[in-house]
């Protein structure tokens, strides 16, 4: 089982960048693919952004390619979301998740562990 802390969100206007962060705790951090997905208000949670285990493939909902960047240190057991010239669009609760299949694909129900999210809200 794997514990996960997302830190980094808030708040940031348009144009602006951010850096989301998701620690996990184990040591088996290597073993899970991982994701993030996020939740804007009214809405259903939807993917962002994921890696495999190595880090070697990436992959991104055509929303924010070519603006986020999502990256892995399996030494330090983290994931991160680099999120450039955000939108008001991108306000939403960001949720780290790892699934212990490794890259499964986007689907919600395939992914094993989450964490409690963290708020990021872009404005205008």
């Amino acid at each position: 089982q794997v514990q996960l802390v997302e830190s980094g969100g808030g708040l940031v206007q348009a144009g602006g960048s951010l850096r989301l962060s998701c620690a996990a705790s184990g040591r088996t951090f290597g073993q899970y693919a991982m994701a993030w997905f996020r939740q804007a208000p009214g809405k259903g949670r939807e993917f962002v952004a994921g890696i495999n285990r190595s880090g070697g493939s990436t992959y991104y909902a055509d929303s924010v390619k070519g603006r986020f960047t999502i990256s892995r240190d399996n030494a330090k057991s983290t994931v991160s979301l680099q999120m450039n010239s955000l939108k008001p669009d991108d306000t939403a609760v960001y949720y780290c998740a790892a699934d212990r299949a490794g890259w499964s694909g986007r689907t919600i129900t395939l992914w094993d562990y989450w964490g409690q999210g963290t708020q990021v809200t872009v404005s205008s």
